[in-house]
């Protein structure tokens, strides 16, 4: 990529490197302490929507929460993580955008899913699930290969409601039916380590995984916005992975 490239790749690339984090970089703007304007960033637990909408469980303790009643502006970082001697050659990518409360069951389960550790709180008052509505998105793939990216091009493009209504079932099925593949497809395709992994969702892109503190993910070869493409992208992974039981 050169410098503010418009090309078609783009967008689903920062998508993909998004989607594989479960931990950001949010910046507000600072609300009061005499500080009034000033940028403050904070570390949150991130997941995201079908779309690939960002999604938040904050308390409205929390300065960033505080900061964003008075102003829904922020920013998000999200890096690759990926292991090397140059950590500034690794991909990033940064989402800009506003972030209000979204009072949606399904999104929440979603984040449950991503995040068991958050279950002890889920219940506390003072806890909400925040969406960030994606207006751009900056992609570092590495020096001097940046882009802009318009947020409508970051976001998923395709209608997932199909899959949103049978993801929770198809999760449980994964879960409860193929935990052998599972593990197998992690340990295979994902560079996993032993242990059992679970998925907590799936979006039109791809397959989410778990195992205590680790997170993998499994890619699509093409979108998938359908639960019978989802399955069909599931049995092509299973394929991947040499697995011959049935699914």
């Amino acid at each position: 990529m050169t410098a503010n490239p418009i090309r078609p790749d783009v967008g689903p690339f920062a998508r993909s490197l998004a989607r594989r984090r479960d931990r950001a970089a949010l910046a507000t703007i600072q609300e009061g302490e005499g500080l009034d304007g000033m940028p403050y960033a904070s570390l949150v637990l991130v997941a995201f929507d079908l779309d690939a909408s960002p999604l938040f469980y904050l308390s409205d303790l929390a300065q960033h929460a505080k900061n964003l009643k008075s102003d829904a502006r922020a920013s998000l970082l999200l890096d690759s993580a990926a292991p090397g001697p140059d950590l500034l050659a690794a991909p990033r990518v940064t989402l800009l955008g506003e972030v209000r409360p979204a009072a949606d069951p399904r999104r929440l389960a979603r984040f449950r899913a991503r995040h068991p550790s958050i279950l002890p709180y889920a219940g506390f008052r003072d806890f909400r699930l925040y969406r960030m509505a994606v207006s751009r998105a900056h992609l570092v793939a590495g020096f001097g290969r940046i882009a802009w990216i318009d947020g409508a091009d970051f976001l998923f493009a395709g209608d997932p409601g199909a899959l949103a209504a049978a993801e929770a079932a198809l999760v449980c099925e994964l879960n409860e039916r193929h935990a052998a593949l599972l593990v197998r497809c992690a340990l295979r395709l994902a560079g996993g380590a032993g242990g059992e992994w679970r998925a907590t969702g799936i979006d039109p892109e791809g397959l989410d995984l778990r195992h205590q503190g680790e997170t993998a993910r499994l890619e699509f070869a093409a979108p998938a916005a359908t639960p019978e493409a989802a399955r069909a992208a599931l049995r092509d992974i299973a394929k991947a992975a040499g697995w011959t039981g049935p699914i």
